[in-house]
């Protein structure tokens, strides 16, 4: 596929490198964030009130796998696709062109909403960090929301190059140091580390409870293929787009294994023990109260790499928001308006606008109408994040759904036939089971997103239908 005209590669003479799509990837995964929130969903601790228990580590494991097959077709297309479109260019050519328009509508959607719920949680996690852990209050929730989406927006509009390397920076720093936490966890837990985290018979739910954590466990690589977003910004996009993917699947699937494991033995294997620490399970580890490995200071330094990476994760999703949103208005499916980009930086400028009043928009609602989504016990930013990541989630999920069933037919001629067949197989499994996950025995308010979800697919899959139509006629 050629490069489009008026792209924001046409206004570079470098490119970006190997390691600045990988730390697109990375940055948008946060790794260091998923790993201190998802483990008691992966445990049982969630609304279905199944998990995997101790073997939590077993079902990511099994959830690696069926990303690698995910991340295999990725991979395959970029070497033939060169667009900042990425998953919808990839819908695209295996189900067609007004499906692919549908799923793109769907995907970026859910990119927006999955970085705008990422706003009011960033600040609310800062102000009451601050005021937890040192009795200072400098702003309030929505002066700490607006602050961090100034900066933001300042990051996104000054450059790629800038964004990434910030969401490298970011990164390196928050999982280094949990790397080194989670090998000094493991190495004071001794001889009560065990193999039992990778035994079936571990979980209280079997194997019926360990596969319905894996659906919970590809939670923690959404966005690993973010780097195809920059595909036209890349040095090499056909060899570092692939490359990146893979990688960064793998790098991942790696820290999440061990950061699993670490947590899982720091709590000896007692399902009763992480399920009362729950709340923070990893901020009990790192802690030096009971239950405890580290100190206050560890804590702390916990607490700080978690806002890095949220950090990360901000700027990450939000460069992918702008890569997409130009991609669908250039192509007709948005308002031309969204195409446009900075006559000084070369950056989505229409795109970078559209995600400054979406973000400032879902800040407002979660400070003026803080009973809206409200959960019991949360605080308003939690409750927000909640609802619309799940329609983030369940939207990426959704596209990841339709790329496997249309990679048979995009990539024919392209690879090997039985391996796309199988990578597919196991892609539609993995994602159908993710997305029946997204609402099994999930309570309102935070069903209703994925309701919404399915509600703005009807809508996207109308406006492929009659944009299509209008386009065939000229």
């Amino acid at each position: 596929m050629t490069q489009p005209p008026g792209s924001p590669a046409e206004r570079r003479h470098d490119g970006l490198s190997l390691i600045d799509v990988v730390a697109q990837s990375v940055g948008f995964m946060g790794p260091v964030f998923s790993v201190s929130i998802l483990l008691p969903l992966l445990i049982g601790v969630n609304a279905a009130g199944r998990g995997a228990g101790a073997a939590a580590p077993l079902a990511v494991l099994l959830a690696t796998v069926g990303m690698l097959a995910l991340g295999w077709i990725v991979s395959a297309y970029a070497r033939r696709v060169k667009a900042a479109g990425s998953l919808y260019n990839y819908v695209t050519l295996g189900l067609g062109r007004r499906a692919g328009a549908a799923a793109g509508l769907m995907y970026y959607a859910g990119v927006l909403l999955l970085g705008a719920a990422i706003g009011p949680l960033i600040g609310g996690y800062l102000h009451d960090t601050l005021q937890a852990e040192f009795a200072i209050e400098p702003l309030p929730v929505w002066g700490w929301q607006l602050l961090l989406l100034a900066g933001l927006i300042a990051a996104v509009y000054v450059g790629v190059e800038f964004s990434v390397r910030s969401q490298l920076v970011l990164a390196l720093v928050s999982v280094g140091v949990l790397l080194v936490f989670f090998v000094y966890l493991i190495f004071k837990v001794g001889d009560g580390n065990s193999v039992r985290a990778f035994n079936p018979h571990t979980s209280q739910d079997g194997w019926a409870g360990i596969m319905f954590a894996v659906l919970y466990g590809v939670l923690l690589f959404t966005g690993f293929e973010a780097a195809a977003n920059l595909a036209e910004e890349a040095k090499d996009p056909h060899r570092h787009i692939p490359k990146a993917v893979m990688f960064s699947v793998l790098a991942a699937a790696v820290f999440f294994l061990l950061g699993t494991y670490a947590q899982v033995a720091g709590f000896h294997f007692d399902l009763d023990a992480m399920t009362k620490a729950a709340g923070a399970p990893l901020n009990t580890l790192a802690g030096g109260g009971p239950g405890g490995y580290g100190s206050t200071t560890w804590g702390r330094l916990v607490e700080l790499v978690i806002f890095l990476d949220m950090a990360a994760v901000y700027i990450g999703v939000s460069v992918s928001a702008t890569r997409g949103v130009l991609t669908m208005a250039r192509d007709g499916w948005l308002p031309r308006s969204l195409a446009s980009l900075s006559s000084r930086r070369g950056t989505p400028s229409g795109g970078t606008v559209l995600v400054g009043a979406v973000y400032l928009a879902v800040i407002a609602m979660s400070g003026l109408f803080p009973k809206l989504l409200a959960l019991p016990g949360a605080p308003s930013y939690l409750a927000v994040y909640s609802w619309f990541s799940t329609f983030g989630v369940f939207c990426l999920a959704a596209i990841y759904l339709m790329m496997a069933i249309g990679a048979p037919r995009g990539l024919r001629g392209q690879t090997s036939g039985p391996v796309v067949w199988v990578c597919s197989v196991v892609g539609v499994l993995l994602t159908a089971g993710a997305l029946f996950g997204s609402v099994y025995k999930v309570p309102a308010p935070t069903v209703y997103a994925t309701y919404f979800a399915l509600g703005w697919f009807v809508v996207a899959v109308v406006i492929a239908v009659v944009v299509g139509r209008r386009q065939d006629q000229r």
